[in-house]
C-alpha cells in the first residue's frame, strides 16, 4: 500500500527545484496533489504523466503567493475543488542576499511577504478546514541558515528562522485536533536557486558537509513523505536538518 493512498496535499513552489522532488514523491505515493506556481510551468505535463502512472491526478494552479489577494482567492478555490487537504507543504520562496546595512527595505519587504507571510496566510485557510476534520499535517520548507543564521542573507534567515517559530506556535494551537505542524531546514540542496553561486563557493558549501555532497530535491522530499506520512503520527513542533550534517 502506498503510504499516501487517499490522501490530498497542497504544495507551493511546485514547478521545479524541492517543491517537484516532493510532488514527484507525493505522487508516486498515491497522493492527489494541487501544485501552486506563479504561471504555466514546463513540469506540468511530466508531473501529470507521473500522477497517471500511479492512478492519481495533478493540478497546476497559479498565484503569486506574495498578493495576499491572488494568494487567498486561489488556495480557497483548491480546498473547495478538493473538498479539503489531508497534507500541505509550504515550500515557495526567494532570496534577495545582501549585506544589512546595504539593504533595500524593498528587499527585506519582499523576502519576508513569500517566505512567511504567505505561508501564515496560506496555513490559516487550510488549517482551519483541517481542525474541522481534525486531522491533517502541515509541513513548512525553513532553512539551515534560519536555525543558524547567515551573513548576507539577513532577510532570507530572518524569514526561515520566523518560520520556525511560527511553526512550534501553531503546533501548539492545533495539535489538540490532531494536526501536526513540522519544518524542514535544507542545507545545500542543488537547484537552481543555489547553481547561480560561484563555483568555488559552492565547492567551499560542499567541503563543509560532513556527506561531502550537496544535497537533492529527492533527500528533501524523503523527509517531507516521512513528515506527511502516518509514519510521523507522534511527530509535531519539530524541526528536521536535511543538511548531509553541515549545522553539527
Amino acid at each position: 500500500m502506498a503510504l499516501l493512498e487517499k490522501k490530498k496535499a497542497l504544495v507551493t513552489g511546485s514547478s521545479r527545484g524541492i517543491g517537484r522532488g516532493i510532488v514527484e514523491k507525493f505522487l508516486a505515493e498515491g497522493c492527489e496533489v494541487w501544485g501552486l506556481c506563479s504561471k504555466p510551468s514546463a513540469a506540468k505535463a511530466e508531473l501529470e504523466k507521473i500522477a497517471s502512472d500511479n492512478g492519481v491526478a495533478f493540478h497546476e494552479i497559479y498565484a503569486d503567493v506574495g498578493d495576499e489577494e491572488s494568494v487567498t482567492s486561489v488556495v480557497k478555490g483548491a480546498l473547495s475543488e478538493s473538498g479539503g487537504f489531508d497534507i500541505l507543504v509550504n515550500n515557495a520562496g526567494i532570496t534577495r542576499d545582501g549585506l544589512s546595512f546595504r539593504m533595500k527595505k524593498s528587499d527585506w519587504d519582499d523576502v519576508i511577504r513569500v517566505n512567511l507571510t504567505s505561508a501564515f496566510l496560506i496555513c490559516q485557510i487550510v488549517s482551519n478546514d483541517m481542525l474541522r476534520k481534525r486531522s491533517g499535517s502541515i509541513i513548512n520548507m525553513s532553512s539551515i541558515v534560519g536555525v543558524h543564521g547567515q551573513g548576507g542573507q539577513v532577510n532570507y534567515a530572518a524569514s526561515k528562522g520566523g518560520l520556525i517559530a511560527y511553526s512550534k506556535s501553531l503546533a501548539k494551537e492545533v495539535g489538540g485536533r490532531g494536526i501536526r505542524v513540522n519544518c524542514i531546514a535544507p542545507g545545500f540542496i542543488a537547484t537552481d536557486m543555489t547553481a547561480v553561486l560561484k563555483e568555488d563557493l559552492q565547492k567551499s558549501m560542499i567541503d563543509s558537509v560532513p556527506l561531502k555532497r550537496a544535497g537533492t530535491p529527492a533527500d528533501i522530499a524523503g523527509a517531507a513523505l516521512f513528515l506527511a506520512s502516518d509514519m510521523s503520527a507522534y511527530v509535531t513542533a519539530q524541526v528536521i536538518g536535511v543538511d548531509g550534517g553541515m549545522g553539527a
